[in-house]
């Protein structure tokens, strides 16, 4: 380890690779509400942060957990579970006065078409302004997981022992995975209804 007088130990969180404190500085500078998005292998979370000398603030939040209250039964780590998610936490921040946020995607590679965009466009279409390119977007048919629905089809077509090794979650909860897009639409209209 280096003992030079100059040397300077870096925060704990930097040492963890949690923190990127150059880019977390500009945001805290630009005194905008930040909308973080986080998902991880099982889970989306998209909050609405407001930065503070004595700590952040979290003004409103959702969690993929929450769908299940509107009769979401799929996965809840997928492209529409986290348009869905964003879609959910736009609604409740337009219901505590947020307008206008800017995206923190924290440490994670900006993917276009990934989960963390497809929560953005839920956030977007749910009328929070949020800067963005539409190129970033993941494409309609993935969204409302049409995607899922069509490989499902085919792969039960082709090969019944791998669709039911491949969906066997959905088949414990007697989930048909063709129907995606069909329960897709009935959650989104289920949390418009509640929340406008």
């Amino acid at each position: 380890m280096a003992r030079n007088a100059r040397y300077r130990i870096p925060f704990r969180r930097r040492r963890e690779g949690k923190t990127n404190y150059h880019l977390r500085r500009r945001l805290v500078r630009s005194n905008r509400i930040r909308a973080v998005v986080r998902v991880t292998n099982n889970h989306c979370l998209v909050q609405f942060i407001k930065a503070r000398i004595t700590g952040d603030i979290t003004l409103s939040a959702s969690h993929s957990r929450e769908l299940k209250s509107f009769k979401w039964n799929s996965a809840t780590s997928n492209l529409p579970s986290a348009y869905l998610v964003g879609f959910l936490a736009g609604l409740k921040a337009k219901k505590v006065g947020i307008s206008r946020a800017i995206l923190d995607i924290g440490l994670n590679p900006p993917v276009y078409g990934s989960r963390i965009f497809a929560a953005l466009k839920g956030i977007v279409d749910a009328g929070i302004e949020v800067p963005h390119s539409n190129k970033i977007f993941p494409a309609t048919n993935r969204l409302n997981g049409t995607h899922i629905a069509d490989f499902a089809k085919n792969l039960k077509e082709s090969d019944e022992e791998l669709f039911n090794k491949q969906f066997s979650k959905y088949n414990k909860q007697k989930i048909d995975p063709v129907k995606i897009p069909l329960i897709f639409d009935k959650t989104k209209k289920e949390i418009q209804d509640k929340y406008h």
